[in-house]
């Protein structure tokens, strides 16, 4: 159990003084940025999904 307290001890210390982190602008900025891809993924994966039930409605008919 010593070992385990030891290593979040030294991954917190290592956190703290060997990490860059950046700044908050910058967080806030590249958290738009992802934001919006999501967005932008999600509309397109909507948008090939209503394409292939068209398609699949339209293979069907043909079927019938």
């Amino acid at each position: 159990m010593a070992k385990f307290v030891n290593y979040i001890s030294e991954a917190f210390q290592e956190l703290k003084s060997n990490v860059t982190w950046p700044e908050w602008a910058e967080v806030q900025r590249l958290t738009i940025i992802v934001a919006l891809f999501s967005v932008i993924f999600a509309l397109l994966t909507f948008g090939v999904d209503q394409l292939f039930v068209k398609a699949l409605e339209g293979f069907h008919n043909l079927l019938r």
